[in-house]
Formats: structure tokens, sequence, C-alpha cells
């Protein structure tokens, strides 16, 4: 007689202590739905709950941005779908948004969570491609109202560590907002010069230690040793430091290893490349009298917009400019770490 073969339940992993450190451990955090209480309790203690990621300046931008119901906008950097999802509660039903992502996992994901709150395809188009081409997208949809460009990396890609972009955990050194596309920041080091990594960490994140860090960082490779998880590009940065006094040495590295991951970001993600021509391209995309809110996370993205703002202010193409950045408040700050370097700029099209 055949016996029934029954599925073997198995446990969930138990983690040492009381909290889970690792991402794949913080099965709670990881449920939204399933534990609201814990995520409020993440959330209260001025931290972003595992997978999850809390839109910033949100009242700031719809104060802004005047939505009205009818209208049709563009959140060029789909997310986590948080500042989306407070847009299209403006248009009431009426009206469109269009929205962009590269990376699929996320905003995959994204899309059904926005579904299950409401939001389907009769109110949102979500595109699988870079927010510079807004051309295109702005050709189909007749022109925008308002557009949203919140330039920061979300919190779902920082905190898993098989994104690579995180120094605080071991996994690869990848750094793509797209896996599917291009080269990993590992591979990009393989083959980079001296020189040029050096004015890459100068450009992209001012980084005073470029010098030591480039040569620390080549000469390994020439050994060699590939960098090629993050775990050892932290150990070559906090190894070229060591001569530092010990008082200020923790922190250094510290601000250091956010620099050196930032800058190679944005130079595998192209990223000032694709800013660029989105602010080229963006005066075409906005109907007459249309307006646009643009985050910024560090300096060399808030003088690019800043720069073609003005421009286009002077060329007559808006008629009105933010001359000054808005910062978040400091109880967001506070409620929020990640919000402290935000920028906010604003134009009006002529």
């Amino acid at each position: 007689m055949e016996q029934d073969t029954q599925k073997v339940h198995k446990r969930r992993v138990r983690y040492k202590g009381k909290y889970p450190k690792k991402f794949e451990e913080k099965y709670k955090e990881l449920n939204p739905e399933k534990y609201k209480d814990t995520i409020a309790h993440v959330i209260s203690k001025g931290n972003t709950p595992a997978g999850m990621h809390i839109s910033i300046m949100v009242n700031e931008i719809l104060d802004f941005l005047k939505i009205q119901p009818g209208e049709t906008g563009f959140d060029a950097t789909l997310g986590y779908g948080g500042h989306t999802k407070a847009m299209m509660e403006c248009l009431q039903g009426k009206g469109h948004m269009y929205a962009t992502d590269v990376d699929p996992e996320e905003s995959e994901k994204t899309k059904e969570r926005l579904a299950k709150a409401g939001f389907g395809e009769e109110i949102l188009t979500v595109k699988l491609q870079n927010f510079c081409t807004i051309d295109e997208i702005a050709k189909e949809a007749g022109g925008f109202d308002f557009i949203l460009a919140d330039l920061g990396v979300s919190s779902m890609q920082i905190d898993n560590p098989k994104r690579g972009f995180s120094f605080r955990a071991d996994g690869p050194l990848d750094l793509r907002l797209n896996q599917e596309k291009g080269i990993s920041a590992a591979e990009r080091l393989d083959k980079i010069s001296w020189d040029e990594l050096a004015g890459m960490l100068y450009e992209n994140s001012d980084e005073p230690y470029c010098e030591e860090i480039a040569k620390a960082i080549t000469d390994e490779i020439r050994k060699g040793n590939r960098v090629d998880t993050t775990t050892k590009l932290r150990k070559i940065i906090a190894d070229t430091l060591d001569f530092l006094p010990e008082k200020e040495k923790k922190d250094t590295i510290r601000k250091t290893c956010q620099r050196v991951f930032q800058a190679l970001r944005i130079d595998v993600n192209r990223e000032f490349e694709v800013l660029y021509e989105f602010m080229e391209k963006l005066p075409g995309a906005l109907k007459p009298g249309g307006r646009v809110a643009i985050l910024t996370f560090h300096s060399g993205e808030d003088k690019l917009v800043k720069k073609a703002l003005k421009a286009g202010y002077k060329e007559g193409i808006y008629s009105d400019y933010s001359k000054d950045v808005i910062r978040p408040s400091a109880q967001e700050c506070a409620q929020n770490g990640r919000a402290r370097s935000t920028k906010m700029r604003w134009a009006v099209k002529a």
C-alpha cells in the first residue's frame, strides 16, 4: 500500500540575539502587510525597515506641484512607489500617471503593491526604461502637467547585500540599478587605470583621499587580487587610511566608504550622463504652466540641476525656478536619517 507523501514543514532558521541583523533574516520587516506593528516600531526609531523605502519630502513636493484631478504626471523614479501613490491620490481617479524605473525586480513588486492599493493600469503606466527617455513618454502622454524626479537610490537596493550598494554588509561589488545590463563595479575596476579611478573618485564624490585609495585598489588588482566584494573594497579603504589619528579614523573610514561606493555607483549607472540628458529634454516634456520638482542627494547632482534650471529661466523656458534649495524638516530628518542630504529644486514652465 502506497503511503501518502506529506510535505515536510521547513522551519525558519533562527537568528542569534534578540533582533535579526542580516537582511534575509528580517522576515517581519520584509512582510510589511503582515507585520504592521513591527514596521511602525522600526520607523518610530528613525530606521528604514528592510525591503522598504520611506519617501522623502512628500508634503513639500505636493505643496509645490499643486496636482489637480484630470492632470497627467510623470514620476521619473518609481522606486517603492511612495511618491507615485501620493501623487495619484491627488488625481482622485481622474487623469493618469506615468513612471519609469530601470530595476526590473523592484519595479514589478511596486507595480503589484500599487495595484493592490487600487492604482492599476487604468491610472498608472510603468515603463521599464531609463528616465532620460522622458521625451518618448511625453510624446505618448501628450505632455505632462507635473513631473517628479527623486534621484536617490531606493533603500530596498541599498539594504539588500546581493545588490552590493552598501559597505556595511558582505556582498558582490555590483552597484548596478539593473543587474541585467552593463558591467558591475567589480568588472569596472578590473581594467581601470590609477589616474582614471582617482579622477572618478574626485569628480563623482569629492573624495579627499582619491589618489591614495585609487593607488591601493589598482595595486591590489595588479597583484592578481580581484576587488569583487563589498568587504574587500571596505578593507582596502580601511587599510589605506590606517595612518589617521585614532580619534578620527573610524568616522573618516565610514565617510570615505560612502563616497567611494557612491562614486562607483554613479559611474557604472552613468548617472550624470543620464541626468544631463533628462534636464535637456525636460522643458519639451512639460506642458505650458507645468511644474517639476527634483530631489538631489549630493553636490554634483545639485549643481547640474541648478545650472540647467537657471539657464532655462534666463532663456525664458521657465517662468520661475527655485533660487534656493528646499530642505526636509528637522523632524523628518530625525525620523528618517536618509533624508538629511536631500535638496529639492523646482521650476515652472513658461
